[in-house]
Order: C-alpha cells, then sequence, then structure tokens
C-alpha cells in the first residue's frame, strides 16, 4: 500500500458493525502509523487490522490536551495518525475542538466520513425517515442535559416542525424529551423507535410511543448507546397503507432526462 502523509485522518468508523466503514477508512487504518481511537465505542476488530508495526493508542482515558500532544508529536516525527471516531466525525463527534487545536500546530487534517448511528438505526428498523406527503424532512438533535443548546435550538422549538426527530445523546434525558415533545404538539400515540448499540451483536430495539417512552425505557434499563428516533416515519404500519405516500420519482407518469412518461411524451 502507498504510504499516508504525515498527518492526521479522522477516520469514521460507523456504528458498529466493521463492515460498515469506507473503503478509504478501512485503507487508513491498516497503513497509519499511529492508530488513536476511542476504545470505549469503536469495535476492536477494526483496530485489529492495524498494521503490526503500528502504534496503537486508546483514548478513552484522555482529555484533549493528551490527544492533542499525542497526535502533534507523532506527525513531528514523520509518522502517519489515524484518528479513529466511532459513527461519522461529523455529526456529535467532538472533532471541532480537535482540529482548533491542531490547527494551532500547523498539523494537517483531513475528515473520513463514516455511517452515523441514525442511519444505521433507521437500516436495522426497516424505515425510511423521509416518506414523501408524511415527512420529507430530518432534525438531528439531542434533549439539553450537562451541556446546553443554543437558545433557538430547544427541542420543544425543533419538534414544533413535526419532522422526524432523531435524537442523540438523550437516552437518560426521556422525561425532558416526553415533555418538550408535548409542548411543541405531538401526541402521546406518536411512534417512537429505540435502537440501542446499533449493527453490534448485542442490538436491542424497543418500538414505542411518545406517551410510554419514559416508563419502557426505565423498565429496558436503556440509558447508554441509543438512538432515539420519533415521527410517524416510525409506524411499521405504514408499509401496509404506503400507497399513500409515494414519490413521484417512479411513477408511471413522471418525466424526467432518464424515462418518457408512459404516453410517450
Amino acid at each position: 500500500m502507498t504510504a499516508l502523509a504525515a498527518k492526521v485522518y479522522i477516520v469514521g468508523a460507523g456504528p458498529g458493525d466493521p463492515e460498515l466503514i469506507t473503503v478509504k477508512g478501512m485503507r487508513i487504518i491498516e497503513t497509519a502509523d499511529v492508530v488513536l481511537y476511542t476504545d470505549s465505542l469503536v469495535n476492536e476488530a477494526l483496530i485489529a487490522r492495524a498494521k503490526p508495526e503500528a502504534t496503537v493508542v486508546p483514548s478513552s482515558g484522555m482529555e484533549l490536551g493528551q490527544l492533542v500532544d499525542c497526535m502533534v508529536v507523532h506527525v513531528r516525527q514523520g509518522r502517519s495518525v489515524a484518528r479513529v471516531h466511532t459513527g461519522d466525525p461529523a455529526v456529535f463527534g467532538a472533532i471541532f475542538e480537535q482540529m482548533v487545536e491542531l490547527k494551532k500546530y500547523g498539523v494537517e487534517v483531513e475528515i473520513i466520513p463514516g455511517v452515523s448511528s441514525v442511519f444505521a438505526a433507521a437500516a436495522v428498523l426497516g424505515a425510511e425517515l423521509t416518506i414523501p406527503e408524511l415527512t420529507q424532512t430530518v432534525i438531528l438533535t439531542r434533549a439539553e442535559g450537562r451541556t446546553p443548546v443554543p437558545e433557538r435550538e430547544k427541542l420543544s422549538t425543533l419538534a414544533a416542525h413535526h419532522a422526524t426527530l432523531a435524537l442523540f445523546l438523550s437516552a437518560t434525558l426521556t422525561k425532558k424529551v416526553v415533555r418538550e415533545l408535548r409542548e411543541a404538539g405531538w401526541a402521546d400515540e406518536t411512534p417512537v423507535a429505540v435502537v440501542q448499540r446499533a449493527t453490534w451483536p448485542d442490538q436491542r430495539i424497543l418500538r414505542t410511543t411518545l406517551g410510554n417512552l419514559d416508563e419502557e425505557m426505565r423498565r429496558a434499563g436503556i440509558r447508554s448507546h441509543a438512538m432515539i428516533l420519533a415521527g410517524w416515519a416510525l409506524d411499521p404500519s405504514r408499509l401496509a397503507d404506503g400507497g399513500a405516500f409515494r414519490s413521484r420519482l417512479y411513477d408511471k407518469t413522471f418525466t424526467h432526462g432518464f424515462r418518457k412518461g408512459v404516453d410517450g411524451a
């Protein structure tokens, strides 16, 4: 394989299944001189693909300064660093703060996208999050916990759009989630699906409603590593009456640059 440049590669490792990583992401893990990875979240099967002579460093016990120092030291020694994150680094990946510090040291960074847990969760649920004439918007956010959210991004404000919601980092805040969605006018019977550790061998799926979410999460003991998806796109019965919700894309009367309408126009 071609040697990597001496810089930091932030690699999205995907949600858990070691096959859900890009070809480029896997190549970087296999080729990098240093693999610095989030050992509390990233599948060890991926890290096992590092070359035998690579320096492998788990990062779960490190704070920001230690992370940055580790990367800077190795890059200055002419070594390539794969900084491996779970899911996709661009969504709740905490990479911005790392890039800010690395820039101060003149260290180049390249980001390799990955499969986000929101899309892995939708896949294992067999759900499309944007169903024509039902919902065409997905809001990726989290409930407000110890880290504040901007005033204009309160959950009750975002929920007022009645779009599909994907809630990261919110498994311990279900009382707040239910309260704020009710404030936004959501009905208690609104479908909700929770996927814990999506695509891992021990993944768990909970289908419920907004009104029952908190109690069923408590009963199931789900308090971490869970994606909460809420909205009518999560109603599995839609597959039975799906004829009412079809895109124009495959309608036989719909013309576009690659297909003429049924009448030949």
